[in-house]
């Protein structure tokens, strides 16, 4: 490798990049466009510490990927230099498919493409690139490796990918609450039959991790001015995509202009390769420098959107544990109409209603205990942890989203 490199990130310290190949994929333009795409999209409208990229989150898991592997190793774990790698550069890329606004525009400015499959693909791609060197880590990456223990890693409920972005969130939130312990929880980790295992005394860490993580979904994650912004964010794009599709044109860049015009579904993306490269040259900044322009655009719908994200006039939220009746959702739609002054046809870019859920642990994916008598055990079956019993249920909060005032005249 041109010298032993080493970041310095703010929630681990000195991050060491183990690899030349490793080294190779972090420095392509593809990896790169995650410095350009925000962790938590909006979330900065409530935390303002909120503006870590994909990039941190994305090197931070393969740090704790590699203390973890090294943990089980030592433990007595046999891991090959080859399986060591192929586990880290899956974990390095299991994000790569996120667009723009990662979750947030998810299902509108694609619709149905979910960025795991686009991930997949991205893998793929640069599998080819690289000769067949990220062989192993596709393997890893579907499930398809004899070792399942490497997939449990990369994605499970207790995986490599929530123990940094929990830690990480945390700390460029501020909302210490969410705290969980990663270190830990990782020397806790152990593999019993090809399974990831937490020995018995890592048991209350296990409780909080699952606490800590319900907790950051309301508290940051599912927070309802984050909810409202995203909604925003989503109605801006159907409306411009609507627009785009009807015939107007927009001054924004290529790429973005491919995507309001086209609805390009997943088969496309696995048969068009050129599709996925349009795609890969996509970031945060597309949006952003498309609100700035269309923020005196004469479509009052266009206009209105993109002011109110610049100055942070938020459309108002409630969010309640009852669900809302037919009857008030027609009363709060027709006093919104009647307040903004818009006809009836416009009123779904500035009124949404709909539900957020939060689970803090789903018992048909288990997290494995090892018990002292070397038993395993789903921990929600612990008999001192009637919490984990509780985390199983779904909760349900919902919401109706609407805007506030319009600026009507241009």
């Amino acid at each position: 490798m041109k010298s032993q490199k080493i970041l310095n990130d703010p929630v681990y310290g000195f991050i060491t990049i183990p690899s030349e190949l490793i080294f190779t994929i972090i420095d392509h333009p593809y990896f790169q466009r995650l410095r350009r795409i925000k962790q938590l999209g909006l979330t900065d409208f409530v935390y303002p510490g909120a503006l870590h990229t994909r990039f941190h989150h994305a090197i931070g898991a393969m740090h704790l990927m590699s203390i973890t592997l090294d943990n089980l190793r030592n433990k007595g774990t046999e891991i090959t230099d080859e399986e060591y790698e192929a586990a880290l550069i899956a974990i390095l890329l299991h994000d790569i498919g996120h667009g723009p606004f990662s979750h947030a525009l998810e299902y509108s400015l694609l619709k149905g493409v979910p960025h795991e499959d686009l991930s997949l693909l991205i893998i793929e791609l640069l599998n080819q690139e690289f000769g067949g060197k990220l062989d192993l880590t596709l393997r890893i990456f579907k499930n398809k490796y004899e070792r399942k223990f490497f997939h449990q890693l990369v994605s499970s409920q207790l995986d490599i990918d929530r123990l940094d972005y929990l830690q990480r969130d945390c700390f460029f939130t501020g909302v210490s609450e969410g705290t969980i312990g990663a270190d830990r929880i990782i020397k806790m980790m152990d593999v019993k039959n090809d399974q990831v295992v937490i020995e018995e005394k890592g048991i209350y860490s296990i409780e909080n991790f699952l606490s800590a993580r319900r907790l950051m979904y309301w508290q940051v994650y599912l927070h309802k001015t984050t909810v409202s912004a995203e909604k925003m964010l989503i109605k801006l794009i159907e409306r411009a995509k609507f627009l785009r599709q009807s015939g107007d044109r927009f001054t924004v860049t290529e790429e973005f202009d491919f995507f309001l015009l086209n609805d390009p579904t997943l088969l496309d993306f696995r048969t068009k390769p050129d599709l996925l490269t349009l795609f890969l040259e996509m970031d945060d900044l597309d949006i952003w420098g498309a609100i700035k322009l269309w923020k005196n655009h004469p479509d009052y719908v266009l206009r209105n959107i993109s002011q109110m994200f610049l100055t942070r006039n938020l459309f108002k939220i409630n969010l309640t544990n009852e669900p809302f009746s037919a009857e008030e959702i027609e009363q709060l739609k027709e006093k919104t109409i009647s307040k903004l002054q818009i006809p009836e046809g416009d009123l779904v870019y500035f009124f949404s209603h709909g539900a957020v859920s939060n689970y803090g642990y789903l018992a048909k994916d288990r997290i494995n205990i090892l018990t002292k008598k070397g038993k395993v055990i789903d921990v929600a079956q612990a008999a001192d942890l009637p919490n984990i019993k509780v985390m199983s249920k779904i909760v349900e909060k919902h919401y109706v989203c609407k805007a506030k005032s319009l600026n009507l005249t241009y």
